[in-house]
């Protein structure tokens, strides 16, 4: 693809985030990007995109820990209840044991897809995003509505008073 193509495919419903230089070096960045919220990661090479409040209680994703998962999959951990999330996919990823089994021996479950990704795309040193607006709903959708958003702010403000 050339430079004209890749600007021309950046520019359809693409969102400028920033320098690519910029974001490399804060490591997370936070945009509203239409009427979402998210959370731009660059972890070792790749750009990463998600919405900002986890899918579970809306804690602060942007203050999570990033690991590998067993299976080798870089997941963000929410720092409220520390659920495990893949930055690649958003699925939800939980730690389980049979008990029956001995020894016991924890095995990652899926959850599914539960935080809504989105696409970063790099082009002339500018990063961009594209907002993923597949259909049916996904768990994290709830934390983007505008009667969160009040509420949140509404809670924001109170604990800074």
């Amino acid at each position: 693809m050339s430079s004209d193509e890749d600007v021309a495919a950046v520019s359809r419903h693409s969102y400028f985030i920033g320098k690519k230089e910029n974001i490399i070096q804060a490591r997370r960045v936070v945009k509203s990007v239409g009427e979402r919220d998210v959370l731009v990661i660059y972890h070792k090479g790749d750009f990463y995109a998600i919405d900002v409040r986890c899918y579970h209680s809306g804690g602060p994703l942007q203050e999570g820990d990033i690991e590998k998962d067993f299976d080798g999959r870089t997941c963000l951990v929410c720092p409220w209840h520390k659920y495990k999330i893949t930055l690649a996919e958003g699925e939800g990823l939980y730690q389980a044991v049979n008990p029956s089994v001995k020894p016991l021996k924890p095995t990652r479950c899926s959850k599914g897809i539960k935080q809504r990704v989105h696409t970063v795309t790099v082009s002339n040193k500018d990063v961009f995003l594209t907002l993923n607006d597949s259909p049916g709903p996904i768990d994290s959708d709830y934390y983007q509505t505008e009667k969160y958003r009040n509420t949140f702010l509404k809670e924001g403000q109170k604990k800074t008073k």
